[in-house]
């Protein structure tokens, strides 16, 4: 057990209060202020405001990792954030009619079974699995997405934005194909660890 969580946990230590925590927590915070602007239609607002969440993000792991400050929480937060800005971001998009529907119930299905296979997997006192790349492209290519979204919606009259909605629109198709996809891998190696467990 201590070789496997060591392993899925690396060099993080039990401290709450660090710098890259607080960037974290600012980072969660941030989000419904950028949903809300979404939701009104604010893009460039939005956009300035997801820019410096997004600019933070480099810089919390980046401090992390040159000042010895790795935590467990830290390592919970920072994907706990982007979840959430993808889920509240896709969301609100729906809200103003950018995307349809369906895309937000996609994404809001995966992050509950993620859900339920984290929290089976704290109960046998593992951390957070390792990020896999399928999971970081997926995660990229949302994001993409959902700014591509967000500059088309600034004038849809423009002839460019509207290509550029309809380019975002398939981006963001492309995004949770992979996002599914790096969910049925996490799904396998967290049973696997599970079963592993058991026996």
């Amino acid at each position: 057990m201590a070789s496997e969580d060591s392993k899925y946990s690396p060099e993080a230590r039990d401290v709450i209060f660090t710098v890259p925590n607080a960037i974290s927590a600012l980072r969660i915070i941030s989000i419904p202020f950028i949903a809300w602007l979404i939701a009104e239609h604010r893009m460039v607002g939005a956009l300035i405001l997801l820019a410096i969440s997004s600019a933070s993000d480099g810089v919390d792991g980046l401090i992390a990792r040159k000042c010895n400050q790795v935590s467990k929480i830290g390592q919970i937060l920072d994907p706990i954030a982007d979840r959430l800005l993808i889920l509240c971001s896709i969301l609100a998009l729906a809200v103003c009619n950018v995307v349809p529907w369906w895309m937000v119930v996609l994404v809001i299905a995966r992050d509950v079974v993620m859900g339920f296979l984290t929290l089976a997997l704290a109960q046998h006192d593992y951390g957070p699995l390792p990020v896999h790349f399928v999971g970081k492209t997926g995660t990229a290519v949302l994001l993409i997405s959902i700014v591509g979204l967000m500059v088309a919606d600034i004038d849809r009259s423009f002839m460019p934005f509207n290509w550029l909605h309809l380019a975002a629109i398939a981006c963001a198709i492309w995004g949770i194909g992979l996002y599914w996809l790096a969910g049925a891998l996490y799904l396998r190696q967290g049973i696997s660890l599970l079963r592993k467990d058991r026996e």
